[in-house]
């Protein structure tokens, strides 16, 4: 007889009357692009404690190549950026929230400049690019295909200033604690300290996003869903899990992390081929290697499809070997160390799980639905990226969002008086798992089914069997209680991945990034969102 499926409140046994107790103003959860700019902007009034798993510089933004996608060009406007992210979005945009991102995101950019950030120019003036889906050149660059790293290094420099603003790395952020529908701080763990709880007057969830649930991907180790997770257990409202973005360019070869081959390549002329050397894009859209990202991933497995093989190949070979090295240094770098010279060799890539759209329901000041608690960045859905998110506009979201989430919280935490201790929250004692279980291949497995049944195409029958199996993995994993991240990274991972699964099954069309074979076209019923709250221990 099988056991009901449960999702208990807190996954370690704790009681808040034997253990330190670290209090703030404000505590950030995450150190990407929106959690620091969160941290920035909060500690002009208010003290700030981030913690986060790895260092302050790992992350997905670091790794983040294209660009800033902001309507800075003479020629350009955010009215037009308005108008693309819209029509991106497949008509499950936020119109007010989208206005926002692309009205304010000039200014933010601006002080990413006036903190030092040094984004290439062609002369004095700023240099852009274009990516699929605008209409202008629009990308703002540093380092050629740097981005990501210079905005985290000006940023983390920025925070490291800041006399208000203290951080905790290599800091585990197990669960949110809550009382009464509101939240009060989070239960963390380190190998230094072991288990504390932060005692908070507003946090700011920013853990990113959840790429590693699929077997291929563009995101770091540290991208495991755990913030949804954590947010789920602790009563806040999700939405929109089923949108999950797949790069279409990663590096496809054996024994390479499959790292992202930026969108910037085909914006500057680089073109798609089959094994036969045909380019193909052509026959799938007209605007071919520029169409929307969800197109190009599409038709790059319906093309592996057709021909039996296992990948494609993005042709450089136009461009001189001095131009990619200047303008492409980490992907002619990434490739050199592979045997690969992208002046005179195709690279080989596939789609990639890259961007998780849906997130942790939030308002435009990243306030979620219990009190206290606010989140920007990926592991919060806005609503300005709708069904499909526009390249290049991540990183402005997470500055623009941050932002206004840590100047939200800030304001929340004046004229409130110091934070007390917490004497209240218990979490109940559960089985024990030590050496009981091969995490790794849980984990692998995990990976393996998302991928094969929950990818780029979708169809009813591969996702019912992910719900089995996920479930069934449930069953002895969720019960059992770990002493350390593996195992609190692989309980995350299989809720969330349960969650993305019963979204996608539950939506029964073809929107943006969401393909379902078996619904392979959009309905009117379904312009709508998909919203999932824990009710106790209901896994719904």
């Amino acid at each position: 007889m099988k056991r009901p499926l449960t999702l208990r409140r807190y996954l370690v046994h704790f009681s808040s009357h034997n253990l330190p107790q670290v209090f703030t103003d404000v505590l950030v959860l995450g150190s990407g692009v929106a959690g620091l700019n969160a941290a920035i902007e909060a500690s002009r009034t208010a003290s700030v404690l981030i913690v986060t798993k790895a260092r302050l510089e790992d992350g997905c933004t670091n790794e983040a190549q294209g660009g800033i996608a902001v309507a800075l060009a003479p020629d350009d406007s955010p009215n037009d950026h308005f108008e693309d992210t819209m029509e991106a979005g497949a008509g499950l945009c936020d119109p007010e929230a989208v206005r926002i991102l692309t009205g304010e995101g000039p200014e933010r950019v601006n002080d990413l400049i006036r903190l030092g950030a040094q984004f290439d120019r062609r002369g004095s003036e700023l240099s852009f690019t274009l990516e699929g889906g605008h209409r202008r050149a629009r990308i703002l660059h540093a380092n050629g295909d740097a981005t990501g790293a210079a905005v985290e290094g000006v940023l983390t420099r920025a925070v490291r200033e800041r006399d208000k603003v203290a951080f905790f790395e290599n800091a585990f952020a197990i669960d949110l604690l809550t009382i009464d529908g509101a939240c009060y701080g989070a239960l963390i763990w380190s190998a230094a300290r072991g288990l504390m709880m932060v005692r908070a007057k507003q946090t700011v969830l920013a853990t990113g996003g959840c790429g590693r649930l699929w077997r291929e991907t563009t995101n770091p180790q540290v991208a495991t869903g755990d913030g949804l997770a954590m947010a789920f257990r602790a009563g806040a409202a999700l939405q929109d899990l089923e949108f999950v973005q797949f790069h279409p360019t990663a590096l496809y070869l054996a024994g390479a992390p499959r790292a992202l081959i930026s969108e910037s390549l085909r914006g500057e002329g680089a073109v798609l081929r089959n094994r036969a050397g045909d380019r193909f894009m052509q026959r799938y859209h007209p605007d071919g290697e520029l169409a929307p990202r969800d197109v190009v991933s599409r038709s790059i497995i319906q093309e592996i499809k057709k021909t039996g093989d296992t990948h494609v190949f993005l042709d450089a070979t136009h461009k001189s070997r001095r131009y990619l090295e200047r303008r492409f240094p980490t992907i002619t770098r990434l490739c050199d160390r592979f045997g690969l010279d992208i002046a005179s060799d195709p690279i080989p890539v596939r789609p990639a799980a890259h961007y998780h759209i849906g997130g942790v329901a939030v308002d435009t000041e990243g306030h979620t639905s219990l009190k206290s608690l606010l989140a920007c960045g990926e592991v919060a859905c806005t609503g300005v990226h709708g069904a499909n998110r526009l390249g290049s506009n991540s990183l402005l979201e997470g500055l623009v969002f941050g932002y206004r989430a840590g100047a939200a919280a800030a304001r929340a935490c004046q004229g409130l008086g110091e934070a007390q201790p917490l004497h209240a929250i218990q979490g109940l004692p559960q089985e024990a798992a030590y050496g009981s279980l091969n995490l790794a291949d849980v984990d692998n497995s995990l990976r393996s089914l998302m991928w094969r049944s929950a990818g780029v195409q979708r169809n009813q029958a591969d996702l019912d069997e992910a719900l089995e199996m996920i479930t069934f993995w449930c069953r002895y994993v969720m019960d059992k209680e770990f002493d350390d991240p593996q195992g609190w990274q692989l309980q995350n991972a299989l809720a969330v991945a349960r969650l993305v699964v019963m979204s996608a099954r539950q939506r029964e069309e073809s929107r943006g990034v969401q393909c379902r074979t078996d619904f392979p076209e959009p309905s009117d019923h379904w312009q709508r969102h998909i919203v999932i709250a824990k009710s106790g221990e209901d896994w719904l």
